[in-house]
């Protein structure tokens, strides 16, 4: 394939990478430049590629700038192009079957170059075939979509013309973005906004509005501070613990026990391992209490592409949250190219599915500071958690753990959890007033029935 490729200078580094990858894989590329590091405007590129492509000298087009978002809409000034930013393999694949994008846009302070390398692959692979996407094309391609269009064949009658001024009723998938990205907003501004280390969260008590905390629970909010000491509203408790059973001689009789509970107390998930995604999942079926399942655990030192496929094995028998353990020797040994590869294809595979990923970067086995990296390179991941521990190891979570993790992915819009070696209300208390939203614990159940006999001796 014939492919323009360009770059600013802070795109130079990646756009010498993929164009060296590219030409490996026997494609032939046109470099409109950027060719040193030196600063120069990104516009004046994005157009240069934009233009090999509109002019048929190039069949599509590749740019690169710090954030890929200018580029984008320097591109789209040139008429048929259909320039798109991909930040993952969803978008990227998306943008080409549905929208037939012919340039991509990569942000390198965004992604590195691994993650832009599987991206440029499945871009360049995917192709816009369903009739329905090439007419959308079309419309993009022409003058303004017309108000009024029958429906889609099989898709019942046809669509009413808005009235003036009214906009058209959201398509459900629609919906269901607003609603996880409603959910994600109100998981970071009403929740744990950081601070000093050891500083208490922030935001609104649960106890000071237990049915509107209630609400927000119900919409999968799990940032609330919670006024835990208060012991007013502990049947609230259980929505922060994963019930955990992760012994490797459980057996199918323990683990229905747990989804029992699990239904009886509402935990938040019930975790296992791999092998109990799908008895877990049918077991809690229509609940609203949801199947964790861990990968790569609980060592953590195997290839990254396995732990992807075991995460989209389990995704596919029901989990909708994944907990997977880091390369732990990686991180310590400073090879954090590799632990960041190993986080991105778990949580590829997690935002493929839509479901949440959950880091777990063993705190026993890590100082301060590789703790904190290892937090960062989760957050360069897009996780949606960091975690504590397996409980596997030499120790389990600590509140001053916590509050490190807390600080660290703060104002990214990921939460904590804790777990390994939680076994009282006091212990979950501990923890949550640390910075962690979610608590892994065995003993949840315990935990419960304690918070409880607190608030009738209160």
């Amino acid at each position: 394939m014939k492919i323009a490729l360009g770059a600013d200078h802070g795109g130079y580094a990646l756009k010498e990478q993929l164009l060296q990858d590219l030409k490996q894989k026997g494609h032939d590329v046109v470099d409109v430049g950027t060719h040193s590091s030196d600063s120069v405007d990104y516009p004046v590129f994005a157009q240069a590629v934009a233009h090999q492509v509109a002019q048929g000298a190039c069949v599509r087009g590749i740019m690169i700038d710090g954030a890929g978002i200018g580029s984008a809409m320097a591109a789209n000034k040139i008429k048929g192009v259909r320039a798109a930013l991909a930040y993952d393999l969803s978008s990227a694949v998306n943008s080409r079957e549905h929208n037939d994008a012919n340039v991509l846009t990569l942000g390198a302070g965004l992604i590195g170059p691994v993650l832009a390398r599987q991206i440029v692959d499945a871009w360049l692979a995917a192709e816009c075939r369903e009739e329905r996407h090439k007419r959308r094309v079309a419309m993009i391609e022409g003058s303004a979509v017309p108000l009024k269009q029958s429906a889609e064949p099989g898709h019942g009658a046809p669509a009413a013309t808005p009235s003036a001024g009214a906009s058209p009723p959201p398509a459900q998938d629609d919906v269901e973005r607003v609603m996880r990205r409603v959910e994600e907003l109100l998981g970071t501004s009403l929740g744990h906004t950081g601070g000093l280390l050891g500083s208490h969260p922030r935001g609104p008590s649960v106890a000071s509005s237990p049915e509107t905390a209630r609400r927000f629970l119900d919409l999968g909010a799990g940032r609330l501070s919670t006024g835990l000491a208060s012991g007013r509203i502990p049947e609230d408790v259980a929505r922060f613990i994963d019930h955990t059973l992760l012994r490797p001689n459980a057996t199918a009789e323990e683990v229905r026990k747990l989804c029992a509970e699990a239904r009886e107390f509402g935990f938040a998930a019930v975790c296992v391992n791999p092998a109990w995604a799908k008895l877990v999942s049918d077991e809690l079926k229509g609940t609203g209490v949801l199947t964790c399942v861990v990968v790569g655990f609980p060592l953590g030192a195997t290839y990254p592409e396995i732990k992807a496929m075991e995460a989209r094995r389990a995704i596919r028998e029901g989990a909708r949250e994944i907990d997977m353990v880091i390369n732990i020797g990686a991180l310590k040994g400073g090879d954090d190219e590799l632990v960041l590869r190993d986080i991105r294809a778990v949580v590829e595979a997690c935002r493929d599915g839509s479901v949440r990923c959950k880091v777990i970067i063993e705190t026993a086995l890590l100082t301060d500071e590789e703790k904190r990296r290892a937090c960062r390179l989760a957050k360069r991941a897009r996780a949606h958690f960091v975690k504590t521990s397996t409980g596997f190891a030499s120790g389990g979570a600590t509140a001053h753990d916590v509050a490190i993790m807390a600080e660290e992915v703060a104002g990214a819009g990921m939460e904590v959890k804790a777990s390994g070696g939680i076994r009282s209300y006091a212990d979950l208390k501990r923890m949550v007033e640390a910075g962690a939203t979610r608590i892994g614990a065995s003993a949840g159940v315990a935990i419960v029935e304690e918070a409880r006999e607190i608030t009738v001796s209160e």
